[in-house]
């Protein structure tokens, strides 16, 4: 009884929670120097060919807990461009989604000498969303086929940089969603989000050798009003041009900011051009009593160097 109670509990959850955004599902992945995956704007900023595989399991302990995975690349274009592409790969119990996004950003000079910069981006998203109806009871007997759907959409930003400061405000999801193989009664059309994301690279002198990375990420769904929020806090040591990195995050329904959906420390570090990071996020509601915790896994390497004439896109 306990077991079918908590997949019930789950599959409302992934209806409610996740399955009506289609998208990647979006925890600290962005975290792991991989901003990329979560704004367009990112898109051709660095002098390599950035390629990153992350790797999601949510509530281990959990049986068809969500599990996703993703590949992300992006480079530079030119002289002040990027592009980028996100493929990926979620499943969440018996619905399942699979898409990619294709992204452009152009980036421009305000003052050369400060290092002020204005970036814009735009992706183009397609995504497979399915719910397979196999295992389920007591359904219709004239329902015999799986709910599926097809849609486009669009992700577009801009990010400011002055310096070691920076903010990226984006909107996800712009158009509405196609709701012919769902009750449009219950399922909700508008995809829509908004996000900011914004932070500083504080170091205490040119000679420092850690640097302090406050940051917030503050994310808006149109569909029914709620918001939450990581407040981040990364120490990188630097050796060379090597780094080793530590930090926390702290997520919170912004209804509720003392009773945080998760608290997860994050480590990395990156060696010549290859990247690791991780992170554990130790869940503070109901699950708990379920789950041991949810994983975030980052593997990266840097390839085709290349140099800029512009220090917008470095």
């Amino acid at each position: 009884m306990r077991n079918r109670f908590l997949t019930l509990f789950l599959l409302l959850g992934a209806i409610a929670l996740r399955g009506q955004e289609l998208t990647i599902p979006q925890l600290s992945q962005y975290l792991a120097d991989n901003p990329f995956v979560m704004s367009p704007t990112y898109a051709g900023i660095g002098d390599h060919v950035k390629i990153r595989i992350n790797g999601l399991t949510q509530w281990v302990g959990i049986k068809d807990a969500p599990d996703t995975q993703s590949l992300a690349a992006d480079m530079r274009i030119g002289e002040k461009s990027g592009i980028g592409m996100l493929l990926y790969n979620d499943s969440n119990g018996e619905t399942k989604q699979r898409g990619a996004r294709v992204s452009f950003a152009h980036h421009l000079t305000l003052d050369r000498y400060d290092d002020e910069f204005l970036s814009f981006g735009v992706s183009y998203n397609f995504n497979q969303f399915r719910i397979d109806i196999e295992n389920f009871d007591a359904l219709d007997p004239n329902v015999t086929d799986d709910r599926a759907t097809t849609n486009h959409n669009f992700d577009v930003g801009v990010m400011y940089r002055y310096d070691k400061f920076y903010f990226s405000a984006n909107a996800s999801n712009l158009l509405n969603k196609d709701l012919q193989s769902f009750n449009p009664v219950f399922e909700p059309n508008r995809l829509r989000n908004y996000y900011v994301y914004t932070g500083y690279r504080y170091t205490k002198n040119k000679n420092s050798r850690l640097e302090i990375e406050p940051s917030v990420f503050f994310q808006l769904f149109e569909s029914d009003g709620r918001s939450v929020t990581d407040l981040n806090v990364k120490f990188r040591w630097y050796d060379f041009e090597d780094y080793y990195y530590a930090g926390v995050t702290y997520r919170f329904l912004n209804d509720q900011i003392g009773d945080p959906l998760y608290i997860a420390p994050i480590v990395g570090l990156k060696k010549n051009n290859f990247y690791f990071g991780y992170s554990y996020q130790v869940i503070l509601n109901e699950i708990l009593g379920y789950s041991t915790g949810t994983h975030v896994v980052t593997l990266g390497i840097d390839l085709f160097q290349g140099i800029s004439n512009c220090r917008c896109t470095y």
